[in-house]
């Protein structure tokens, strides 16, 4: 999405306001003993109540073969992203680590974010690992300036990660936003400066490294959604939207 008007750019941080505040809700919830089920329903039922729309739920993206069946996506330990909540019970512990992805749509607007979260006390590894998909994140967000390339985006974000001893999840990444869940341009969290796409004011853009403590490649579960490690490293995942400004990238969903 490009934004136009000064109510589309209202409407926009509004929805990162709102967004933001279920996930920060979320995280105060997800705890030993919660099941995804329940965070699940939280979010849907926080959405609701502000008057806007779940937009993950329903959602069918390019090559899934069904619908998404939830609100949130939550994706434990060696799960990436797209865990389902509530096909299964699943019931967090203590030592995980946690990926909560929450897309929400204001005034027809979508805003899309994630943080990954441990669950009471957590290996030292894991925290390193939270931490460089994080300050991944800022990097990215960092580069993020108009003028400069999809690449210069992708770059910082690799850098980052790979600096920091992990691997960088090569076949999943960031995307435009703000009309629909998915849109162009799509944004490696690897790659070359300086090379892609001209980043431009207005843009709106999800950003989200998406690392793994072990090695990179990825499977997909049964259940079509759920992608995992293929060596059953854990994983971490972060994301901003974030509005292209004329000074830089503009953190919608802080």
């Amino acid at each position: 999405m490009i934004i136009t008007n000064d109510t589309e750019r209202a409407d926009l941080i509004e929805g990162g306001k709102r967004l933001a505040a279920v996930l920060e809700a979320l995280r105060a919830k997800a705890a030993p003993g919660v099941t995804t089920e329940e965070l699940d329903d939280l979010a849907e039922r926080l959405i609701r109540d502000g008057g806007d729309g779940p937009c993950f739920l329903g959602y069918t993206p390019e090559g899934a073969g069904r619908p998404y069946p939830a609100t949130l996506c939550v994706s434990i330990n060696d799960e990436i992203v797209h865990g389902i909540p509530n096909e299964s019970v699943k019931t967090l512990k203590e030592g995980d680590i946690v990926g909560l992805d929450l897309g929400l749509a204001h005034n027809g607007i979508i805003v899309d974010a994630a943080i990954t979260v441990p669950i009471g006390n957590v290996d030292e590894g894991s925290k390193k690992l939270m931490r460089a998909t994080e300050a991944a994140l800022a990097a990215g967000i960092g580069a993020a300036v108009p003028g400069n390339h999809i690449g210069d985006i992708s770059n910082a974000i690799q850098k980052e990660i790979e600096d920091a001893g992990f691997s960088v999840v090569k076949e999943l990444g960031g995307h435009g936003v703000g009309e629909r869940v998915h849109e162009e341009p799509f944004i490696p969290n690897y790659g070359r400066a300086g090379s892609g796409e001209l980043l431009v004011e207005g843009m709106v853009l999800a950003l989200e490294p998406i690392s793994s403590a072990g090695k990179a490649a990825v499977i997909l579960a049964p259940d079509g959604y759920t992608f995992r490690t293929k060596d059953g490293s854990r994983s971490a995942h972060f994301e901003h939207t974030i509005l292209l400004e004329a000074s830089g990238a503009r953190i919608i969903t802080a």
